[in-house]
């Protein structure tokens, strides 16, 4: 199937070749006719899986086709709710790459930094809003935003919205859309608390789901070794020195272990930064810059931070943690062998991980190679 089997406008189709996607993803093969059809949607999907081309696409053709040329008077017409300042600009970028031949306006709003530019955008006028919850109440509750004429709602991410406490924000969110608007709602889990959610905000939805990732690609070199629990930060500094990797991303499973790497990295003339959830926006933004930019060398993260980084080219992926679930595993090294692109994903993993490490192999139906020779064997 190819996206113009969609029965996507022109634009759309254009920017998508310009970027060299040809064929939709599962969940865009199953979402985007619905919601083009007008269906409300629950979404059950991961990271990774295409789900903002999912809804950005049908909801720009929407508004192409209600609205036609945008026009000087602009209203939100589009809301996308996001739970990080992260995937709020990761969702923004994909606006800006599907929407480039249609001429609509679109702004990111978040917290953590001043409102200042945010404000000056908003009253320009925009169609398309990207938020977090926290600072979209702030502006609301001060006037700078009104509501009343959205038609389009994403709730994207859903589960993480409630891990991360924001129940609240959102139902005071919801409680001021038209209550006649077109809605889609993704979580990676269907957890009862989800299910409960969805079910208030959503009018006799499609459901869509794309079943958890459970193989690695074949793109994708995959190699373990074994090393004693006080030899790993060696062992990894002797990977980077010696098998001459120029950008990679390192998973840890807890904030301050993503600290500790890069402090340990840092110390020995080796750039590396952490990005986590106790890091203020501007540090988180400007590590991922610097990584997509290839002036950070080592970008160190959990598994939360990692939600919307999407780096093109990416070569290796470290876990120096092996992660608790074996579907985390998958998740972390599809970062890298992406759109036809080799990549090589590294294990370190120490005596007490070996549970971890035949959980994700009998996940992932195979054995992974073992690297023998290394200094700290």
């Amino acid at each position: 199937m190819t996206f113009s089997d969609l029965k996507l406008i022109a634009p759309l189709l254009a920017a998508l070749d310009k970027k060299g996607y040809k064929n939709p993803s599962p969940i865009q093969q199953q979402a985007i006719p619905h919601i083009l059809a007008g269906k409300d949607i629950f979404g059950c999907a991961q990271t990774g899986t295409g789900k903002t081309a999912a809804f950005a696409l049908p909801i720009l053709q929407l508004l192409q086709s209600k609205h036609g040329k945008p026009g000087a008077k602009k209203e939100i017409r589009a809301l996308i709710l996001a739970p990080t300042r992260e995937l709020a600009s990761q969702i923004s970028e994909n606006f800006q790459v599907y929407g480039s031949n249609l001429g609509f306006v679109h702004t990111t709003i978040f917290g953590g930094v001043s409102q200042f530019h945010q404000v000056v955008a908003l009253k320009k006028g925009v169609d398309i809003l990207i938020a977090t919850p926290g600072r979209l109440l702030d502006l609301m509750q001060q006037g700078l935003i009104k509501l009343n004429h959205v038609e389009f709602f994403v709730l994207d991410e859903a589960d993480r919205m409630l891990d991360m406490g924001f129940i609240n924000d959102m139902k005071k969110v919801i409680a001021k859309l038209p209550a006649k608007r077109h809605t889609m709602f993704f979580s990676a889990t269907a957890a009862p608390n989800i299910m409960k959610l969805a079910n208030t905000i959503l009018n006799n939805p499609v459901s869509v789901a794309v079943s958890p990732v459970s193989s690695t690609a074949t793109t994708i070199r995959e190699e373990v070794y074994f090393v004693a629990k006080n030899d790993k930060k060696l062992l990894l500094k002797h990977i980077l020195k010696t098998d001459n990797i120029g950008h990679v991303l390192v998973f840890t499973r807890t904030k301050h272990g993503a600290d500790k790497v890069a402090k340990d990295l840092n110390s020995v003339g080796i750039k590396a930064e952490a990005i986590h959830g106790n890091k203020s926006q501007g540090a988180r933004e400007r590590a991922l810059k610097g990584f997509k930019e290839r002036t950070l060398r080592v970008l160190v993260a959990t598994d939360i931070a990692s939600r919307g980084i999407d780096v093109d080219k990416l070569s290796h992926v470290i876990n120096y943690e092996i992660p608790e679930q074996a579907e985390t595993y998958v998740h972390r090294i599809g970062r890298t062998g992406r759109a036809g692109e080799n990549g090589i994903a590294i294990s370190l993993c120490m005596r007490e991980e070996m549970p971890y490490l035949k959980a994700i192999q009998k996940l992932i139906k195979k054995d992974i190679p073992v690297v023998k020779k290394h200094p700290f064997n």
